[in-house]
């Protein structure tokens, strides 16, 4: 997740101190919605049966332990995640849902992830991918690691923030990250930072259109997607 390593540790120190808060305030601030959406992109993950998934910037696991539990008896998932206090909590919540022994959790960068060329059937990521790409230099770079470690055919799923294509609903939508989620999300999980930079990058980020442009730029087949609440956020499903 860096545009260069110093960018990478500084996203990771600052992700590094959420956890304890991170789950209750996406509650809060998606009206309970990211967990459906979440839903939706585990089921676009597991379309063809997969039976090795990748879960990309993991976080505190909740898309890993959807797609473990509803994955086909044998196949396994892979949580990776570059912070480590993220995964932690992953695993905690792996282990309550009874999933734990079908998810494996691996601390790995995007920029230079672990696996072996085509080793995945399918991957997804749910509200990460805004941290690789978004004014990110490298981020074709990234976009093409992905797609390097997936097998020919296999899927690729975001669900991430988008800016609406209505000017109303963009004007309210960025209100509500600039006045809500920056000042409360900082000051109920005490990282200022981490909120005052979600809030800006999601204000700031493309389109459901420039995100599958981006896709089908670094070698995916085909992309399409689906605007959830009219473009604040968008589900993609490409394939390799």
């Amino acid at each position: 997740m860096d545009t260069d390593r110093a960018e990478g540790s500084g996203l990771q120190r600052m992700f590094a101190g959420v956890p304890s808060r991170y789950d209750f305030l996406n509650r809060v601030f998606t009206l309970g919605s990211d967990q459906r959406w979440r839903r939706r992109a585990a089921t676009a993950c597991l379309f063809d049966r997969p039976r090795r998934v990748l879960d990309l910037c993991s976080g505190t696991g909740d898309l890993a332990v959807m797609l473990a539990g509803s994955a086909d008896p044998g196949a396994v998932v892979v949580a990776a995640d570059f912070s480590e206090p993220m995964l932690a909590v992953a695993r905690a919540k792996a282990h309550a849902a009874g999933v734990a022994g079908r998810i494996e959790f691996r601390v790995a960068d995007v920029a230079a992830l672990p696996f072996a060329d085509g080793e995945f059937d399918a991957a997804g990521i749910a509200f990460g991918f805004r941290n690789l790409t978004w004014k990110n230099p490298n981020r074709e770079r990234h976009v093409a690691e992905i797609r390097r470690v997936l097998a020919h055919g296999a899927r690729f799923v975001v669900v991430e923030t988008s800016r609406p294509p209505s000017a109303a609903l963009r004007t309210a939508f960025d209100a509500w990250m600039a006045a809500a989620v920056a000042p409360l999300g900082g000051l109920i999980s005490g990282q200022g930072g981490a909120y005052r930079y979600l809030a800006r990058s999601a204000r700031g980020f493309y389109r459901a259109d420039e995100v599958d442009a981006l896709l089908l730029g670094t070698g995916f087949r085909s992309v399409r997607h689906h605007l959830f609440l009219g473009g604040v956020a968008a589900l993609h499903v490409a394939v390799r």
